[in-house]
């Protein structure tokens, strides 16, 4: 693509070499340049790309984008932007021939339940016999062929090749979850969306956030830039979804099982079995299980009318929907009886939700036995709350070892310790290793107990001292109570 075309909708100016070159490649990486690249100096959470400049330069770039210059280099035409994370965005759509403009691009954003709606989203479209594109923490899909997730939502370039892709195989859906550093680092500007959905939110990523308010900012920012052709669906129940819609120009819709709201649901029965609900009038099953995936299911059924889906046909397929691995996955361990359950809830607002679902399950003296860590390298305020939650409904805590990543588990661990009261300390165990801290759980627990472990969900790896070493909960879990 010629350099006029990439830089439609930004507002630049030029100094240097004054020409209109073909493009190959828009890179922010300077090692991956190559000559006919473009590079854009993105400042980074971790680096400035500004320092890089001359490095993409000697690697071939002849043009390059930035927001500041020390010096110009001859033979090189410097693009000067107010924000370069913005204008890379916008560059690798127009690089892509602007794919999200082509698809009906929806995305999710919230602390916890976007990968179980989005899943979700994306199957019901596919049993709709439509051709779906989805982007999740889990996977990314392009209809039926798979590819491994790398980040909740890609980096930019990467995004925009991705929905290319799903253009090129004729897909017509796209789901999408949205987090919150995609909207702070502008992963997402450039892009066409159809819809927005807002599940909830609650403390998370304060270390890249810093403050709880900058975490909701970030997430409203998504509903402030959605355009008036777009839906914007948010949660009632949920005490900050109107703060979302606030400045949105997109049409408000709302869905709730407390309050008043365009979509309502009541949960009628719930079971290991799944939930028995009442869903805009109609009684429906589905074999999901707890009031959180009942504010997934209302949600999936809302957009999905939203996009002019058949009523009975959405509440047909919904019935027989499953939850997507990781999330409340459960099995009952004929045996010995025993119930296990993995589960992704890595903030504490996610693993009460679970907990309380699970207490709700009990029907008589099952014990709830919980195995729970926290994240090395990330926001270490909800670690204490992380265990507070846990001492709360548990009858047996085991605090471990989760992704220590760059961190001493030891010092993770002592931040969680820090949140243990002291009626709950003599039900607490802490086992460092992850693996041994399954199988004691396994081995305290008797007939009819229930054993949780949370914060990895479908994660197949334990990531330590930066090495990613295969780790499976799931596999774990059967492999001691089996």
């Amino acid at each position: 693509m010629n350099l006029s075309q990439l830089l439609n909708g930004i507002d630049y100016e030029l100094i240097g070499d004054f020409r209109n070159p073909d493009i190959n490649a828009v890179q922010f990486d300077s090692r991956k340049v190559v000559p006919s690249d473009l590079f854009v100096a993105v400042n980074g959470v971790d680096t400035d790309g500004h320092l890089f400049i001359d490095k993409a330069i000697e690697n071939g770039a002849d043009v390059i984008v930035c927001e500041k210059m020390d010096s110009a280099k001859e033979k090189v035409l410097y693009i000067v932007v107010e924000n370069s994370a913005g204008a890379l965005a916008v560059l690798a759509s127009n690089f892509y021939g602007n794919p999200s403009s082509k698809l009906k691009l929806v995305g999710i954003t919230g602390t916890n339940g976007k990968t179980t709606t989005a899943t979700l989203l994306y199957d019901l479209f596919m049993q709709m016999g439509y051709l779906v594109g989805l982007i999740s923490t889990v996977e990314y899909k392009i209809g039926k062929h798979v590819i491994p997730s790398t980040h909740t939502t890609p980096d930019v370039v990467a995004l925009n090749k991705l929905l290319s892709d799903m253009n090129l195989a004729g897909c017509e859906f796209a789901f999408m979850e949205v987090s919150s550093h995609a909207v702070s680092q502008k992963r997402i500007d450039g892009l066409f969306f159809t819809g927005g959905i807002f599940t909830n939110i609650s403390h998370d990523h304060l270390d890249y956030h810093k403050t709880f308010q900058n975490y909701i900012y970030a997430k409203k920012g998504f509903f402030d830039a959605l355009p008036a052709s777009a839906f914007a669906l948010t949660n009632s129940d949920d005490k900050r979804g109107e703060v979302m819609l606030q400045n949105t120009k997109a049409t408000k819709v709302s869905y709730a099982l407390k309050h008043m709201a365009d979509f309502r649901a009541k949960i009628i029965e719930n079971n290991l079995a799944g939930l028995l609900m009442q869903l805009d009038g109609q009684e429906v099953f589905a074999k999901l299980v707890g009031g959180f995936n009942a504010y997934n299911l209302l949600a999936v059924y809302a957009t999905a009318r939203l996009l002019n889906a058949d009523k009975m046909e959405v509440l047909a397929i919904i019935s027989n929907m499953q939850a997507p691995e990781g999330r409340f996955d459960y099995c009952l361990f004929k045996n010995s009886g025993i119930v296990g359950i993995v589960d992704y809830a890595h903030t504490p607002d996610a693993l009460e939700k679970v907990l309380q679902t699970i207490d709700k399950l009990r029907t008589g003296n099952e014990q709830i036995i919980t195995v729970i860590g926290c994240g090395g390298d990330r926001d270490k305020f909800k670690r204490p709350l992380m265990a507070k939650v846990a001492c709360n409904y548990s009858h047996q805590i085991i605090l471990t070892s989760d992704n220590p990543r760059t961190e001493k588990p030891e010092a993770i661990l002592t931040d969680m310790e820090n949140g243990i009261p002291i009626d709950a300390v003599r039900k607490t165990l802490i086992i460092e290793d992850r693996k041994q801290a399954i199988k004691t759980a396994c081995r305290l627990a008797r007939q009819g107990d229930i054993v949780l472990v949370a914060g990895k969900g479908h994660e197949k790896y334990q990531e330590i001292m930066g090495v990613k070493m295969p780790f499976d909960d799931k596999q774990e879990l059967k492999n001691a109570l089996n």
